[in-house]
């Protein structure tokens, strides 16, 4: 069964309300009414009412289910204030200046998310990546323990000898173009710590590279090195489960007998990962828009890691499907997991 048709059933018995700053989007009112109708939640939809009301009505869908929020009149703009005041970030802000924070949906979204009014966020459907991603990064904390957010993407293909039985959770394919040492470790923890909290089977996360274990590293395979020596830290102060492993070329990461050939049999990582890391931005984003394009694989994402609320950044060119199981994805991280692992027949027993 496909990851979305598998959190779909767990997000109906426990909805969530999703946040959407580009509310008027053709693709984000049909993913809304998809949500609303399956009973998902929720959504909340940003932006003038009248425009929103028409492109539905353009498109032939309802909005029965479907909350229409317009920032500048809603009773949450004054109650924001005073957050925007408090936040260090904005302390040099001049009140007008402050108001027109406020009037930036992608801010008020944020606002909404970290004040709780919300539950998960989704943008990034009208705007380039680094416009969407300020707001989430200036607003919304990270997680304890966390020092650098990232961005990650969800594989779902059908072979199943790979990943989680056809997962696999790519990263960082979005934000950090040359990540440090100890970003790198981040990436590798809080990439796990999404795709333990979503499947409920441990990570085994690889940092890919050219090489795999070369007896004599140079520098910038000694880097991922340090960084698995480093996650494996983070992970046991901050009690997330996982395995980690590198430098792994990827052949070496995903496929058994070839981990074998290479000498890397012995890992608990080499030829079962499925949890990848990639050295740097060109890598992962080349790879992410490669499998996209030439496989036709169904990718979700990017969601946000790192940061202590659900949320995720859609692509300008995503298609409606990609939108809906973003939503589905991001949402469902807002549960806690054993209500999300465990199955309906024990959730209604002890209900």
């Amino acid at each position: 069964m496909a990851l979305i048709d598998k959190l779909l059933g767990k997000l109906q018995r426990h909805p969530k309300r999703i946040v959407f700053p580009e509310g008027a989007d053709a693709r984000i009112i049909q993913t809304a009414r998809q949500l609303a109708t399956r009973r998902c939640g929720v959504p909340v939809l940003l932006g003038d009412r009248a425009e929103i009301k028409d492109r539905a009505r353009r498109l032939d869908i309802r909005l029965d289910g479907i909350r229409i929020l317009e920032p500048e009149r809603s009773e949450d703009f004054e109650l924001f204030l005073p957050m925007v005041d408090a936040h260090p970030r904005f302390g040099s802000f001049t009140p007008s200046e402050k108001r027109a924070l406020l009037l930036d949906r992608h801010n008020f979204a944020a606002l909404m998310l970290t004040s709780g009014r919300v539950d998960a966020l989704v943008g990034g459907a009208t705007v380039t990546a680094s416009s969407g991603l300020r707001s989430l990064f200036r607003i919304v904390p990270k997680q304890n323990g966390v020092k650098s957010a990232s961005s990650m993407l969800i594989l779902d293909q059908e072979k199943p000898e790979f990943g989680f039985g056809g997962l696999l959770f790519l990263a960082d394919c979005g934000v950090i173009p040359e990540p440090t040492t100890e970003q790198l470790a981040d990436i590798a923890v809080t990439t796990a710590s999404i795709a333990g909290h979503l499947t409920g089977e441990i990570p085994r996360v690889a940092l890919l590279s050219y090489s795999t274990h070369s007896p004599n590293p140079p520098a910038d395979i000694q880097r991922l090195r340090e960084a698995v020596e480093i996650a494996r830290v983070r992970a046991k102060n901050l009690k997330i489960e996982l395995l980690v492993d590198g430098e792994l070329q990827l052949d070496a990461a995903l496929d058994p007998e070839t981990a074998e050939q290479k000498g890397v049999g012995t890992s608990p990582v080499a030829g079962r990962a499925n949890v990848l890391v990639f050295p740097n931005l060109h890598a992962g984003n080349i790879a992410a828009k490669m499998i996209q394009t030439v496989a036709g694989a169904r990718t979700y994402g990017q969601i946000i890691t790192g940061l202590n609320r659900p949320c995720a950044e859609i692509s300008r060119g995503a298609h409606i499907y990609d939108v809906f199981g973003t939503a589905v994805i991001t949402a469902c991280q807002a549960i806690d997991q054993k209500l999300l692992l465990s199955s309906s027949a024990t959730e209604e027993s002890t209900a």
